[in-house]
């Protein structure tokens, strides 16, 4: 642990997480003030879901093949910067839909790549990995309360020069982040498809891609959800952090519940309580006691879910697999997961109603803990 670059590593996770913190509670808000229709913010708000779907696949190529991970994340992010500067003149659906896909495409590189440096930082200690990602988590709640504050002062168009910032605090940032010592490992000449093959692999991705599926109605649509129930932005703002509170206790805590529990238990009982998370919003929003409970299981339905399925994906690909197998799990689980959670938003809230489409998203994380419960390998 001596020889990991703790705070360069910690920084770049911390503003990655703050542009995300931006973004995801209310860019819809934005969106909305433009009169976008909900139909169409959910396509615009899966767009960043959807380019995980193929861009992961082309960046860990180019990691691979360079063998120069980190150059093609700061590459690739400096120009997703300059296509999101084109934000100040887009006010219409097919000018934002191509200015959000664009950037998204670039600013889908630097996490998988990240992800997979910091692992390789932490070598035979990757039980630690939380104490590093967890900084991502709390720049993201530092950015979500003070821009629900802020948004209750100023213009939601204040929002854009806000995330601009971030972005630029990030890529300088991640041009500080050394790279990594490569390491042969036994599985370097397991072709990689046979890895896919595996059908504990296959069940993994399934679920976490259902995982990524249920969470389309919460990052598309919660805020907007919130503000129809009377709550106001710096409101919203507290129920977001709330959530990401938790995720830190999580991630702090995440060496001890690995001592204790295996991860696949760790696992099943993340999609157990995300299940029920998303049943207590659909039905309970007018209650601020059970919203607030409901915020609490953030910490299992992105920290521990998120901690656990790394470390499966970590021992399936290793050394030379390392990049695309990080690339292939972004893709698959919340590329094409989260895309697909994103359009089926879109189009049940408008057609079945704000509880119907949260209690869908309560089905597919139920759905999820059921192909990992029958997959025996896994046990």
């Amino acid at each position: 642990m001596r020889d990991v670059p703790y705070w360069r590593l910690a920084g770049v996770y911390f503003f990655y997480f703050a542009y995300i913190g931006a973004f995801a509670p209310y860019f819809s808000l934005y969106l909305s003030a433009l009169g976008i229709a909900a139909s169409g913010i959910g396509i615009i708000m899966a767009l960043p879901q959807a380019v995980r779907i193929p861009a992961p696949h082309l960046w860990g190529w180019l990691a691979d093949r360079s063998g120069r991970a980190l150059t093609v994340a700061r590459i690739a992010t400096v120009v997703g910067t300059v296509v999101y500067c084109a934000l100040f003149a887009a006010h219409s659906f097919w000018i934002l839909f191509v200015v959000v896909l664009v950037m998204s495409f670039f600013l889908s590189a630097p996490l998988p790549l990240i992800e997979g440096a910091t692992l390789s930082h932490l070598g035979e200690h990757t039980s630690h990995y939380g104490r590093i990602r967890v900084w991502g988590s709390i720049g993201f709640i530092a950015t979500v309360l003070l821009v629900g504050y802020a948004l209750d002062r100023l213009e939601i168009s204040a929002l854009i020069w806000i995330m601009l910032a971030l972005l630029l605090a990030f890529s300088v940032l991640l041009a500080r982040v050394p790279a990594a010592p490569h390491a042969v490992h036994a599985h370097d000449q397991v072709p990689i498809a046979h890895i896919l093959r595996r059908p504990e692999v296959i069940a993994l991705i399934v679920a976490c891609a259902l995982m990524s599926i249920a969470h389309g109605p919460y990052y598309s649509f919660y805020s907007i959800y919130l503000v129809a129930h009377g709550y106001t932005k710096s409101q919203v703002g507290w129920l977001w952090a709330l959530g990401v509170i938790c995720e830190i206790g999580i991630f702090f805590w995440m060496p001890q519940l690995f001592r204790a529990y295996t991860l696949r238990q760790v696992l099943l009982a993340s999609f157990a309580l995300t299940a029920l998370r998303f049943v207590i919003i659909a039905w309970c929003a007018e209650s601020t006691p059970l919203l607030v409970f409901a915020q609490t299981m953030h910490a299992a339905s992105f920290g521990s879910f998120h901690a656990s399925a790394l470390g499966f994906i970590n021992k399936y690909f290793s050394g030379r697999h390392q990049a695309r197998g990080q690339a292939i799990y972004m893709s698959l689980t919340f590329g094409l997961g989260g895309s697909l959670g994103g359009l089926y938003a879109g189009y049940a809230w408008e057609q079945i109603g704000a509880a119907l489409t949260f209690s869908g998203a309560a089905a597919a994380a139920a759905a999820g803990w059921l192909i990992l419960w029958r997959v025996p390998r896994m046990r």
